[in-house]
């Protein structure tokens, strides 16, 4: 299969040919712009009447520049594709034909048989760091690791959710050739690789578009960030989805995960970068496209997106793991048995109804296949907004439940997703973690501290400054998962536990998700529910009770197959009509 023939997009540097290069600055508000070049030459660009200033240069790949706009501000390119330094630094022409990809035939995977592994680049050392783990992923049963986001943000610590330069891949981390050769490797592994990308907003240092072109933004429209990014405007929503192309075609990203889309108030911009990115592919190359969606939307999970990460599914069982009701998880403590059933049976769980400010969330979602889902139970907002960052397995009392509820994340037919370092029983926490200085650094961290003021154990300012300095670089360093043999005590029991799951996965699971759809969920008992999926001519079973109480159950265990039982002694017990606590049963039903 040939590589895509690329469509470079109107917005920044695009190299033309060896030593020519064409800038581009969407600046309506300016009078003038100038190319910097290597600090020492300028080069006017001309303005056109619909607000863009372009001009061809004759310099090459690896030209700094940046742009000075009416002989007053300097500025880096917000479409830079890679920084000198910082989000402040100098801009980079870069020869994105440059690097010989060894796997450029790599089809891609189906969505089916996908298990991401969301992780964060820095914290395991970079692209470079990040490819020496390959290998074990693989061997894990994964099958697509999902890159936080990694756009220029500032300084060199960061979520990557302040990032500003959507374009450029973080510096510290390497260079764009040591990404793409993070990409080739995993592609000859047989893993794809998705990444997190941030289309709703930008962070609040390094952004200067709202000196030169204040239109980008929607001043009428606010969200928990500022106001929003207008997407009515055709320049703004070609700078996107521009950047979602060049991902997916000159990186050869086999996915992304748009993040929090329902800050995003024209949905026509999704449906057309949906489009876009899928007209540009070959034939036969499978992309995938996920979404971040508050608002449950399952009619765009139809035809233009491949799934949607599922909080619903995570908070319910969340709120029965750890008996936590406070902040959202309020709206999954009350009926949470009968919420789990609606999840696995249906999806959504707020499909239309009322959360706890009464207000109305979600649509419909049961007609959808279970692969429209990605179910998890922990990622880097679970985990990182946590005050302490505390994993799952420090706050589960009992083990038994924990192995049991990752049973259901591995082999009920929806898409898992694993967060880096919990196969390993890892007990590092995963903090909040910036970059930030001056007045900005004091304002992160007490709005850090001020976002846990309403929960009872932070009712008092001295409780709130045990919270970890979200700019301190021990928080960042404290977040490092320890991969080492002998880093916890029951590390070889969970990585046992997880690479048998994901065997049984793509050996029983996999192969029959081409057809799958959702038959419903039952209560059975207080934390216990019965759920079932038509996966091809085959029906899935999974019986799961996360209390302590054995239950009864009529159907014998005589008409089953079973592929997998959390808990020793298990199916003995279910072969006596008994399903005990704390224990998850997989089976095959047996036709009639």
């Amino acid at each position: 299969m040939a590589p895509e023939v690329i469509s470079r997009g109107r917005h920044g540097a695009v190299l033309l040919e060896p030593g020519r290069t064409r800038f581009s600055l969407w600046a309506p508000d300016a009078r003038s712009v100038v190319v910097e070049l290597d600090g020492e030459r300028a080069h006017p660009l001309e303005k056109s009447a619909d607000g863009w200033f372009v001009g061809e240069v004759p310099v090459g790949a690896g030209t700094r520049y940046q742009y000075r706009i009416d002989d007053e501000l300097q500025v880096p390119d917000p479409a830079s594709r890679a920084q000198a330094d910082d989000v402040h630094s100098p801009s980079i022409v870069v020869d994105q034909q440059a690097y010989a990809w060894r796997h450029a035939d790599w089809p891609g995977r189906p969505w089916r048989e996908t298990v991401l592994y969301e992780l964060h680049v820095g914290l395991l050392g970079g692209y470079a760091g990040v490819e020496k783990h390959l290998p074990r992923l693989v061997e894990l049963g994964v099958t697509a690791i999902e890159l936080m986001p990694l756009n220029e943000f500032p300084g060199t610590r960061n979520w990557g959710y302040d990032g500003v330069l959507p374009y450029a891949p973080e510096a510290s981390y390497g260079t764009p050739d040591e990404l793409k050769q993070l990409i080739d490797t995993a592609h000859g592994l047989g893993l794809m690789v998705f990444l997190d990308v941030v289309y709703n907003h930008f962070g609040p240092d390094g952004n200067y578009l709202g000196a030169y072109a204040k239109d980008f933004f929607n001043h009428d429209l606010h969200t928990p960030w500022g106001d929003a990014i207008d997407f009515r405007r055709r320049e703004v929503r070609d700078f996107f989805i521009d950047n979602a192309l060049m991902w997916v075609n000159d990186y050869r990203f086999d996915g992304l995960r748009l993040d929090a889309v329902h800050a995003i108030s024209e949905r026509d911009f999704l449906v057309e970068l949906s489009q876009r990115v899928h007209a540009s592919l070959q034939p036969g190359r499978h992309v995938h496209l996920v979404l971040e969606n508050e608002d449950n939307a399952s009619s765009l999970l139809e035809s233009d997106f491949d799934a949607q990460w599922n909080d619903d599914g995570h908070n319910v069982l969340h709120a029965l793991l750890t008996g936590e009701s406070q902040g959202y998880y309020a709206d999954y403590a009350s009926d949470s048995t009968a919420k789990l059933a609606r999840c696995l049976g249906q999806g959504f769980i707020y499909q239309g109804n009322t959360n706890r400010h009464g207000k109305s969330r979600g649509e419909p979602s049961g007609h959808l296949s279970p692969t429209a889902f990605v179910l998890f139970l922990q990622n880097h907002d679970q985990t990182g907004n946590r005050a302490f960052g505390d994993r799952l397995i420090g706050l589960v009392d009992d083990p038994r439940a924990l192995r049991a509820a990752t049973a259901v994340l591995l082999l009920a037919p929806m898409i898992p997703m694993l967060f880096m370092g919990e196969e390993w029983g890892a007990r590092q926490p995963f903090l909040f973690f910036t970059d930030h200085h001056g007045e900005l650094a004091e304002a992160v961290r007490e709005g850090r501290r001020g976002e846990f003021s309403e929960f009872a154990e932070f009712n008092d300012e001295h409780q709130r400054e045990l919270i970890p300095d979200p700019n301190a670089e021990s928080t960042f360093e404290a977040s490092r998962p320890d991969f080492t043999a002998v880093a916890e005590p029951d590390h070889a029991e969970w990585l046992a536990l997880y690479k048998s799951l994901l065997t049984l996965r793509h050996a029983q699971i996999v192969p029959n998700l081409t057809q799958a759809r959702m038959l419903g969920a039952e209560v059975v008992g207080d934390k216990a529910v019965v759920a079932r999926w038509q996966l091809g001519e085959r029906v899935l079973r999974i019986e799961l009770n996360l209390g302590t109480a054995t239950l009864a159950l009529s159907e014998p265990s005589g008409d089953f197959e079973a592929i997998h039982a959390s808990l020793d002694g298990a199916l003995q017990q279910r072969s006596q009509g008994q399903l005990p606590g704390l224990a998850a049963l997989v089976f095959w039903e047996k036709r009639a």
